[in-house]
């Protein structure tokens, strides 16, 4: 751990606090290293501000005005509204953690509020976007088998609205029921998503291309070497693709996944079976897609209305 301004008993504890995040709550190795790092400025803020290391009978004295004197110092930094808000919520978590623990109690930082962040607007792909995304992927490999894996890849992104990590964690045996797929999500929850005919056909295209023929236990998606496919070689792939068709930036494989729930959403799905079918916790995360749907209604109307054009 990179040395922090503070008391042994405050490193002790925060060393304690990674672990379980690690350990029990399995949090990912870089937001446990972000987290960390939100804190260790922090408590450096802290030092200077008190004039010596904080211990944990310091943390227990912070007050609002502490939290307003460490954000208001993040924003002449020019840090964003975004890492404060994370900043903030690692101090939530750190402090929440010492109170369980019955170490150190602190209603200042348990009801900080965070700053209001502009919620993003997902930025999906056109359905003739996604479909000559499809056609182009497959072309773009001298290695047959791997043209199809990463056109299979792509149709079950957008064909299940699955994330790039999701799809990639898949083994064989994942796909043998054939009608329906197991996925496991965030925070390991699993969820039910059915598979079209046409994500079905062109996995067994891949899979039968594949000169790697392992049992039920081996990826589904695998490099070059035989090895579990990583997400950078994807996200490059369509990288390739973007500058083949001039697609936007935003045309990442994770797009697959939003061209999945807005295309869904404007052929009629309800936004609870969308929820579902996505893994959101929270009904307002799918709410967002209603945003985008509503942008391509206007945007519709002011190119296609008679009003519109005489204008």
């Amino acid at each position: 751990m990179i040395h922090l301004a503070a008391q042994p008993d405050v490193r002790a504890a925060v060393a304690d606090w990674q672990k379980w995040l690690s350990a029990e709550r399995r949090v990912a190795a870089k937001t446990v290293e972000s987290y960390e790092r939100d804190v260790r400025i922090f408590l450096a803020f802290l030092a200077e501000h008190l004039g010596h290391p904080p211990g944990l009978i310091d943390l227990a004295a912070v007050k609002r005005g502490d939290l307003r004197s460490f954000q208001a110092k993040r924003r002449q930094a020019k840090i964003g509204a975004s890492s404060i808000a994370r900043g903030l919520s690692a101090l939530k978590s750190f402090f929440g953690q010492l109170d369980r623990q019955g170490i150190v109690s602190n209603a200042a930082v348990a009801s900080a509020e965070a700053p209001k962040l502009p919620r993003p607007v997902p930025k999906p792909l056109s359905i003739e976007e996604a479909f000559e995304a499809l056609e182009a992927v497959d072309q773009l490999s001298d290695e047959p088998w791997i043209g199809r894996r990463d056109r299979a890849l792509f149709i079950l992104l957008y064909g299940c609205g699955l994330r790039i990590g999701e799809a990639l964690s898949l083994i064989r045996r994942d796909i043998a029921a054939g009608e329906r797929l197991v996925v496991t999500g965030k925070g390991n929850k699993q969820r039910v998503v059915p598979m079209l005919p046409e994500v079905r056909r062109a996995l067994g295209e891949y899979l039968e291309l594949c000169p790697f023929k392992g049992g039920d236990s081996m990826p589904l998606f695998l490099g070059l070497r035989g090895k579990r496919l990583k997400a950078e070689i994807a996200q490059k792939r369509m990288r390739d693709v973007r500058h083949l068709l001039g697609l936007a930036e935003s045309a990442t494989p994770h797009a697959f996944r939003h061209s999945f729930a807005t295309h869904l959403l404007s052929g009629g799905g309800d936004l609870r079976t969308i929820q579902e079918l996505l893994g959101h916790a929270s009904l307002s995360t799918t709410q967002r897609y209603t945003e985008v749907d509503a942008e391509r209604i206007v945007a519709v109307h002011a190119g296609a209305h008679p009003r519109a054009r005489r204008q």
